[in-house]
C-alpha cells in the first residue's frame, strides 16, 4: 500500500470522514481529509455545489481533492430540504422537520450523494443514492444530520441505529465514495503499470 494519499476529502464534518476512511481502507486506498470549510453557492443542484467546491478546494491545497455533498430529498415535500439539508438541520433540526411531515403518511425519501473529484485536469463525479422513508420519531444514537429519521428501504432501523460498517454497506454515500475508490484505483494501476 502506497503511503502518499490517493486523494484529499475536504470537509468539516467528522463523521463523515470517519465513513470515509473506512471505505478508502477497504480499498486498499490511502485517504488525507482536510477539515475545513468552502464556500458553498447556493444552488437546487447537488452537482453545481459539489463542482464549485473541488475547485475551490484544488485552488486552495494544489492537489487531488475531492468533496461530497448530499441531501434528503423527501417525496411530499417536492424534494425539500433536497441541498439545503445541512441548513434546516442547523435551523429546524431533526424535530422540526418531523413537524412539518406531522400528518403526512407519505414519508417516502431519498438521500442522495455527490462526490467530486479534482485533480487540476480531471474533474470526475460520482453519485450514489438511498431511497427509503422518514420515520415517525428519531431514533437511535449514531450517525449525523437526519440519520436518526431516516430509514432505508427494505430495513426497519434508521441509519443512526446502525453501525459505520452497516450504514456504509447501504448509505448513499458509501454508494458514490466507492465509485470514486474503484476509479481511484483504475487510476492507480495505470500509474504503476506505466502506462
Amino acid at each position: 500500500m502506497s503511503s502518499n494519499p490517493d486523494a484529499t476529502f475536504v470537509t468539516s464534518n467528522k463523521g463523515k470522514a470517519k465513513e470515509v476512511d473506512k471505505i478508502f481502507r477497504e480499498h486498499g486506498l490511502v485517504l488525507e481529509v482536510f477539515y475545513g470549510e468552502t464556500l458553498e453557492i447556493q444552488s437546487d443542484n447537488l452537482k453545481c455545489i459539489s463542482v464549485f467546491r473541488a475547485v475551490q478546494a484544488y485552488s486552495l491545497l494544489k492537489r487531488p481533492v475531492f468533496v461530497e455533498d448530499s441531501g434528503l430529498f423527501i417525496n411530499k415535500l417536492k424534494g425539500f430540504p433536497g441541498p439545503y439539508s445541512s441548513y434546516v438541520h442547523r435551523t429546524v433540526g431533526v424535530e422540526g422537520l418531523l413537524k412539518i411531515l406531522e400528518h403526512e403518511r407519505n414519508r417516502l425519501a431519498v438521500f442522495r450523494s455527490v462526490v467530486c473529484y479534482f485533480d487540476g485536469v480531471d474533474l470526475k463525479i460520482f453519485e450514489g443514492r438511498c431511497h427509503g422513508s422518514i420515520a415517525a420519531e428519531p431514533s437511535g444514537v449514531g450517525g449525523f444530520g437526519f440519520d436518526p429519521v431516516f430509514i432505508p428501504r427494505g430495513r426497519r432501523e434508521t441509519f443512526a441505529s446502525m453501525s459505520v460498517d452497516e450504514k456504509n454497506r447501504l448509505s448513499h454515500r458509501s454508494a458514490s465514495v466507492r465509485r470514486l475508490c474503484r476509479w481511484l484505483y483504475k487510476v492507480r494501476q495505470h500509474r504503476s503499470s506505466g502506462r
